[in-house]
């Protein structure tokens, strides 16, 4: 029945925790092709359909369960931290708090499907504060509709399952090492693009502790926050403007009249690089971004404002 069935057929529901535990938790451990198997399984009753499923929902509900409470303890630093392992860590949090936003606690009842997701929604339900109880509800739904689709399939399709797996066999290892090079070969181009744009500002930007010595010394300065509404709370550096990125675009006029200094939470500053190279082709002549965002101003003891406004008139910080 193919490589994925006779192991879990060999190794039982064992198996099948672990791997939905490790996926869960955000390690590169498919296991939807072992669900898949365990639905044609249970076609020619060699496993319990109940089990599988019960195994699957415990198995997401312990990881999830300990993402959100990440999630409340820590906030976007939980985030920032999973999205790093992401080919899009600069999108990676916007792209989640624009699902959470728009869907609320539903959208944990699909999130499982979409890479990423199924991973880092729990931690942002527990950051935008959603109650336990109906977290674990949601997320066992959730948990229930992922798991049992891919089982129906594997339990439908068990014979033509059975013939792929079949076909694939004939090709071997030549198979798996097409496969590894299609997948090697995205992830290269994806570092590479990451690389260029951070050389192009490598030396355009300003460290924190030139920042700070310029910001004491009242010089006219604009200070941009794009970091993800969802991070607001953790606070911003002093008189800096908290603008979500789709919206800096309605500032320009206002920012080709000082210098601007951009800051995020992503990996490299990749957001504020991005953003700063696009404000430049927009005719924003001095605009830098912070070095090592707004993670490295705090681990430097520097003041952080906590309270956070929701609208922001765009001028310079006084001098």
């Amino acid at each position: 029945m193919g490589a994925s069935t006779g192991f879990l057929l060999h190794h039982g529901y064992l198996i099948l925790f672990l791997a939905v535990l490790a996926e869960q938790a955000g390690l590169p451990v498919p296991s939807s092709p072992l669900l898949l198997a365990a639905g044609a399984l249970a076609g020619v009753q060699r496993l319990n359909p109940f089990v599988v499923l019960g195994i699957a929902v415990t198995a997401s509900l312990l990881s999830d369960s300990a993402w959100y409470w990440l999630g409340r303890q820590r906030g976007g630093s939980i985030l920032s931290h999973g999205c790093r392992i992401s080919l899009e860590p600069d999108t990676c949090v916007s792209r989640i708090h624009s699902v959470y936003t728009k869907y609320g606690e539903d959208s944990l009842l699909v999130c499982k499907f979409f890479p990423g997701l199924g991973t880092l929604g729990p931690p942002m339900a527990g950051m935008m504060g959603l109650a336990a109880w109906k977290f674990l509800l949601f997320d066992a739904t959730g948990a229930l509709i992922w798991s049992g689709t891919f089982f129906a399939v594997g339990f439908i399709f068990r014979e033509r399952l059975e013939i792929l797996a079949g076909a694939v066999g004939k090709f071997g290892a030549w198979f798996a090492v097409f496969l590894a090079l299609a997948l090697a070969a995205y992830i290269a181009g994806k570092y590479i693009q990451r690389k260029r744009l951070y050389r192009k500002l490598l030396t355009a930007r300003i460290t924190p502790t030139e920042l700070r010595g310029r910001l004491d010394a009242h010089e006219k300065l604009i200070i941009v926050d794009l970091r993800n509404p969802a991070e607001w709370s953790e606070g911003r550096i002093p008189g800096s403007l908290q603008i979500e990125t789709d919206k800096v675009d309605s500032a320009i006029s206002a920012f080709t009249e000082a210098e601007v200094v951009l800051y995020c939470s992503c990996p490299n500053e990749e957001a504020s690089a991005r953003e700063a190279l696009r404000l430049k082709r927009r005719g924003v002549r001095r605009v830098r971004p912070l070095e090592g965002g707004f993670k490295c101003w705090q681990d430097l003891g520097f003041p952080v404002e906590k309270y956070v406004r929701t609208q922001h008139a765009i001028r310079p910080i006084p001098g």
